[in-house]
């Protein structure tokens, strides 16, 4: 079956078709690593929030494990001294007000680390973060193409 047999318009409906297919995947693929990353940055700001009060710890041990993150995974970004502090707070954010804080990972994770960090960093109580997770959601809608 010659490249001529095929109706012009059957193929760029199936070029159509199978870029959106592959786009799909795409984005469903990001979306399932930003849950996993998000789902791995909570048990580590979990941790460190656990154990930061115990007096062999303490908050410089924050500066140990970022040197220590980074030399195991050089290439690797996001375990900054910062970041760690971050995510710890983070896990306190949603779990300080939040009984069942085991489900809040499932909650906030359709969205990038970095959206985390601003309304962390901008909000003044837990009661506004619905409000602005909320404004993210209403402008990613009225972002996408009809």
């Amino acid at each position: 079956m010659g490249s001529d047999s095929l109706n012009t318009n059957e193929y760029f409906s199936r070029v159509k078709d199978s870029r959106y297919k592959i786009q799909s995947t795409q984005i469903r693929a990001v979306i399932s690593l930003n849950r996993e990353m998000l789902g791995l940055y909570w048990e580590i700001g979990k941790s460190i929030s656990k154990k930061i009060n115990e007096p062999q710890w303490g908050s410089s041990i924050m500066d140990k494990i970022a040197k220590d993150l980074k030399r195991e995974f050089p290439d690797q970004k996001g375990f900054s001294r910062s970041n760690l502090f971050y995510m710890k707070k983070w896990f306190e954010f949603h779990s300080r007000e939040n009984e069942d804080y085991k489900k809040v990972p499932q909650l906030v994770g359709i969205f990038p680390w970095g959206h985390h960090r601003a309304i962390i960093a901008k909000t003044g109580s837990y009661e506004e973060a619905p409000f602005y997770c909320g404004k993210t959601v209403d402008m990613n809608k009225e972002s996408k193409p009809e």
